[in-house]
């Protein structure tokens, strides 16, 4: 069969049933054999916008996402993407056209070295040079996405390859002798760490975006309520332990608790789970946790001790290792009377600085009074994807996760106009979700053209823009650190985002009163179809509480 044919069967060998992407010259040959192979595909209006639903499918749902794009440009606009899904652990795999081989190195038309653009930000990359070699590759890029630490790669495929006839025969294993992740864990530094539970009297347990990737809420949480130890998220944590909990102390890091960030400074001992301890977190590292004893435990070794020593080390699936510690922890009896007296601190904590704000004397709508009404109109029983800056922080703080994969953002990169593109991925992969974005002004309008994905492929993503008309999180820096010199940071006027939805083929509304605020919600939710509302939000509302750059978590500001 032809090479591309023998590509549809290997996707869907791997249990694939969507891809997101858009055709061109040189991958033609692929969407000719997407028009019989019985797989949906999603037709996104910027390859930018294919890759983050990718990511955003692979996110809500444990799959591995995947994108097409043709060569050149095609390749180059999955770039951002690409390295979203680098920095968060996203398993992806990204299938691009390539120029004839005899046009390699000739800059032919649309040719560009992407598997040498993308070798920094993929975790692995394969350039086919025999169209035999096919089958092996795409399942080997799906084995490497899934395994060990997820992560992005990328199938470069030459056109004339893609068209060659080959004979196929069905791949039952991958075999890659160079590759082979640690699963399971140490026994004896699983046996230590439970040791040191066992004696401490300060102890915090730190999770990151690796439990969720772990499918190990439930083991995080076993081993949580084995005692009494306080846990805290990072930004990508979020839903490995359910917020709603007297054990949960909120996330951590620039944006988060007081709470959180007091007890890490405080902790005689941090128990890290699929954590990379970075700057957002440890804030100035030569004053991180200068109390504590590190437990690090990851699936990536190059993760261990990269930033902050770890005193244990334990490279694992974290939910094998979870499990074993949990184990081996009430095997020891500790005395769980040892952990009053923190647990007096940390309530004294949480009483003297509550996550609070101070609300409007009138109808203006304050940006977190937005993020509580969302959560109270949804009961918390949504998917929630959003943007990047002050909109994400007050989302993470005022949206109480229960479970995990109901938070969708980018974390390491930062990647504004990813909101949208997520929430369609991620409502594709679970149509009986209810999946909102919460954008903000300028993040919305980086990807608005994947609102006529929305309508016309009839994905009913609910998108809420926080409206303050400025670049929020880069004015709140420039009124705290540099003498309030706003720099091209306002948005102005454009566009009208009610009319814009509307020339999609959306519904659009608009709220500035923040008694009519919860009844739009509900009417937005209640409408069929892809619906923005633009939230008239305060314009200069800071996102608080918050460690500056560069310094300590007791240094927090606000």
């Amino acid at each position: 069969m032809r090479a591309v044919d023998a590509i549809m069967e290997c996707l869907k060998a791997e249990g694939v049933e969507h891809v997101f992407g858009i055709p061109g010259g040189a991958n033609l040959p692929t969407y000719d054999a997407l028009y019989d192979a019985g797989l949906r595909h999603v037709q996104c209006r910027h390859e930018q916008g294919a890759g983050h639903a990718a990511e955003g499918y692979a996110k809500a749902s444990g799959k591995v996402g995947v994108a097409l794009a043709t060569s050149g440009p095609g390749a180059t606009n999955l770039v951002t993407a690409i390295a979203d899904a680098n920095m968060d652990s996203v398993p992806t795999v990204f299938i691009t056209g390539q120029v004839r081989t005899d046009l390699l190195g000739t800059d032919g038309f649309q040719e560009a070295d992407v598997t040498g653009i993308t070798m920094p930000i993929v975790k692995h990359s394969l350039m086919v040079r025999d169209p035999q070699d096919i089958p092996a590759m795409i399942h080997e890029a799906f084995h490497v996405a899934r395994s060990g630490r997820p992560g992005p790669v990328l199938v470069d495929i030459p056109q004339d390859l893609s068209r060659a006839d080959i004979p196929y025969e069905p791949v039952d294993s991958v075999d890659l002798p160079g590759y082979q992740p640690t699963t399971e864990g140490n026994t004896k530094q699983i046996r230590m760490a439970a040791a040191a539970l066992a004696s401490s009297r300060r102890p915090v347990i730190y999770a990151g975006g690796g439990v969720v990737n772990a499918g190990a809420s439930k083991e995080l949480t076993d081993l949580s309520l084995s005692d009494r130890f306080p846990v805290t998220c990072t930004l990508m944590g979020l839903g490995g332990f359910p917020a709603p909990h007297e054990q949960w102390l909120g996330m951590l890091g620039m944006h988060g608790t007081r709470a959180a960030n007091y007890a890490m400074d405080e902790a005689d001992l941090i128990v890290a789970i699929g954590a990379r301890f970075d700057d957002r977190i440890t804030g100035k590292l030569s004053e991180f946790a200068p109390r504590a004893k590190k437990i690090h435990i990851d699936i990536d070794p190059a993760e261990i001790s990269k930033n902050v020593p770890a005193h244990i080390p334990i490279v694992g699936d974290a939910k094998n290792i979870l499990s074993k510690l949990t184990r081996e922890y009430r095997a020891l009896k500790a005395d769980p009377s040892r952990l009053d007296g923190w647990w007096e601190r940390i309530e004294g904590w949480r009483e003297k600085h509550p996550l609070a704000y101070e609300d409007s004397s009138d109808a203006e709508i304050k940006p977190q009074r937005m993020i509580e009404a969302l959560y109270e109109v949804t009961g918390g029983d949504a998917i929630v994807t959003s943007d990047v800056g002050q909109h994400q922080m007050w989302c993470a703080q005022y949206f109480h996760f229960k479970g995990p994969r109901r938070w969708i953002n980018s974390g390491g990169l930062g990647t504004m106009g990813f909101g949208l593109p997520s929430a369609m991925g991620a409502k594709v992969a679970m149509p009986d979700e209810q999946v909102i974005c919460v954008a903000g002004d300028g993040s919305m309008i980086m990807n608005v053209q994947e609102l006529a994905t929305c309508v016309t492929e009839k994905i009913p993503v609910k998108t809420f823009i926080m409206n303050n008309g400025y670049l929020g999180m880069v004015r709140q820096w420039q009124e705290l650190f540099w003498d309030g010199r706003y720099s091209s940071v306002d948005m102005g006027a454009s566009p009208d985002w009610v009319k814009l939805a509307e020339a999609f083929g959306a519904a659009g509304m608009r709220v500035a009163d923040k008694g009519q605020l919860s009844d739009v919600i509900r009417t937005a939710l209640d409408t069929d179809g892809p619906v923005v509302v633009d939230v008239l939000v305060s314009k200069e509302e800071n996102c608080y509480p918050m460690i500056p750059a560069g310094q300590a978590a007791r240094d927090m500001v606000g």
